[in-house]
């Protein structure tokens, strides 16, 4: 591991929680918000240094590394780090934060210091879930996503069951993080127990540390299971989805944004269910491909027949997750690095349409297709963002949604070619749903008095959206501005799958 001479990542972390904090005292709400997305903005400049500080070419080991003594008496540490893998996911988790604190400028009018010091809290222990080398502090970031969302759903909600829609997320999240514990007190045993120690002396909660221990087969499987367990639920995989299409409808869509657009489920998969345990990983494949392509084929059918913008967008995110996995269960280098790009991907695309959804509701409070039509002639900037977007949402050449999509594909062709047919499938449905949606709410006649008085995208608004634009045509024809960083990263990770699949045959034959 390399160590970093200065704790940039601790920075990354604090930052926004201060920000939190100052957002809080302060009385003038305007300072209150200049200081938010002062703070947004640092935020965003940090992890873009993070980025250049970290070297693709060093190897396979994690970089950047700040490792403090935490609670020694379980030998838990504040153990920090990124690789090829997660150091993306902070520029891009900083900018879709820095997005919706910039949209919801002027549509939150109720208790907005509060309203931004929540953003702000759930950047910060965001960018803890994407950067925790130790189990239990991993864990800990996990479960703090927990109150902000939750607030955030209930008091700025627009449906009227926005409350429900929260205790519906938490109870989901927190189903899944009972799972999750139990895998880390596990693997943290089963190291004590590796080594000949005691526990609790002898514990160990640290990736790394744990990514060296030989896990026995009969703790393979057990593990495996538990962490993927509780990863579908906050992924979300089929049948712990149906809390995003819910909160979708009910909660804030500026927070829905975060929610559709950094998945931080699919990321636990890839950073702790393949590599903690491998072989079972590799001797269940076959049923995480499966799991995935029916994700994705049961929710392209769903979305498909929806009506209401928002929940089409939430659909379609976890039809895309469904993808995603289809990937990982290839276990090959277009699958893993594929899964990498559609899940950085989805920060934008997914983010952006849902940031585009929202200006629509704050506009007409509406976004079911019945309320809408022909918003083409009277937002057409709105309606060529839209357009991109949803382009983007398909997979069209040019965009940054098609590298990924390709290499997903490719992979799962071939690793599992019947599982393959689910995944071009899922491509044509994608397009149907999309532009389905998109031919009734901004083509034909204007039906509605309110859609003729409707504004269009404001400067800001218009800046924004320009932003993700850019970045998601830039990725699509330079794709390999992604790909180099996570190359070596992504291949240090399949082989360790695919050693431990080697040891288990050879030790079978014997």
């Amino acid at each position: 591991m390399n160590n970093a001479s200065f704790p940039l990542l601790s920075l990354l972390i604090l930052l926004p929680l201060s920000g939190a904090i100052a957002v809080t005292v302060i009385r003038n709400s305007q300072l209150a918000k200049n200081i938010a997305l002062s703070v947004a903005l640092l935020e965003l400049i940090a992890t873009l240094m993070a980025v250049q500080l970290f070297n693709a070419d060093l190897g396979d080991g994690f970089q950047l590394v700040e490792r403090y003594a935490w609670i020694p008496g379980l030998n838990i540490e504040y153990l920090l780090g990124v690789d090829g893998i997660s150091v993306l996911f902070l520029p891009m988790s900083a900018l879709l934060t820095f997005m919706v604190i910039v949209a919801s400028w002027n549509s939150v009018q109720t208790m907005p210091r509060l309203h931004l010091a929540l953003l702000l809290a759930l950047e910060g222990v965001t960018i803890g879930v994407f950067s925790a080398l130790d189990m239990a502090l991993f864990f800990l970031f996990w479960e703090l996503t927990l109150p902000p969302i939750f607030f955030l759903i209930g008091l700025w909600g627009i449906g009227s069951k926005r409350r429900s829609a929260a205790i519906k997320y938490t109870l989901f999240m927190l189903f899944g993080g009972v799972p999750l514990l139990f895998a880390i007190i596990i693997l943290a045993m089963n190291h004590a127990t590796a080594v000949g120690g005691s526990i609790p002396q002898d514990l160990s909660f640290s990736l790394p540390v744990l990514l060296a221990t030989a896990l026995p087969d009969n703790l393979q499987t057990l593990v495996f299971i538990l962490l993927l367990l509780g990863f579908a639920v906050k992924a979300p995989l089929v049948p712990f989805h149906t809390w995003l299409p819910t909160v979708a409808m009910e909660g804030p869509t500026q927070m829905t944004a975060l929610l559709t657009g950094l998945k931080l489920g699919a990321f636990g998969i890839i950073r702790f269910t393949m590599p903690l345990a491998p072989s079972a990983a590799v001797e269940y494949s076959w049923v995480l491909g499966i799991l995935g392509a029916i994700t994705l084929v049961y929710s392209a059918l769903i979305a498909l027949q929806q009506t209401n913008l928002r929940r089409l967008l939430a659909y379609a995110s976890v039809s895309h997750v469904g993808l995603v996995i289809v990937g990982i269960a290839s276990l090959n280098m277009q699958g893993i690095q594929g899964a990498i790009f559609q899940l950085l991907n989805f920060t934008m695309v997914a983010g952006s349409l849902m940031l585009v959804a929202g200006f629509i509701q704050h506009r007409l409070g509406s976004t079911e297709v019945i309320h809408l039509g022909g918003l083409a002639k009277v937002m057409p900037r709105l309606t060529c963002f839209y357009f991109l977007f949803a382009l983007a949402s398909m997979g069209l050449p040019g965009t940054s949604g098609f590298p990924a999509e390709l290499l997903l594909i490719v992979s799962t062709m071939l690793a599992h070619p019947s599982i393959s047919i689910a995944a071009l499938i899922g491509a044509v449905l994608s397009a149907a749903y999309m532009l389905s949606f998109t031919r009734r709410a901004f083509f034909g006649p204007i039906t509605q008095s309110s859609v003729k008085q409707v504004q269009d995208l404001r400067p800001r608004e218009l800046a924004l959206l320009c932003v993700s634009a850019l970045l998601i045509l830039g990725i699509g024809f330079f794709p390999n501005s992604v790909l180099k960083i996570n190359k070596t990263t992504a291949e240090a990770w399949l082989s360790r799958l695919m050693d431990q699949s080697v040891l288990t045959s050879n030790a079978e034959q014997d």
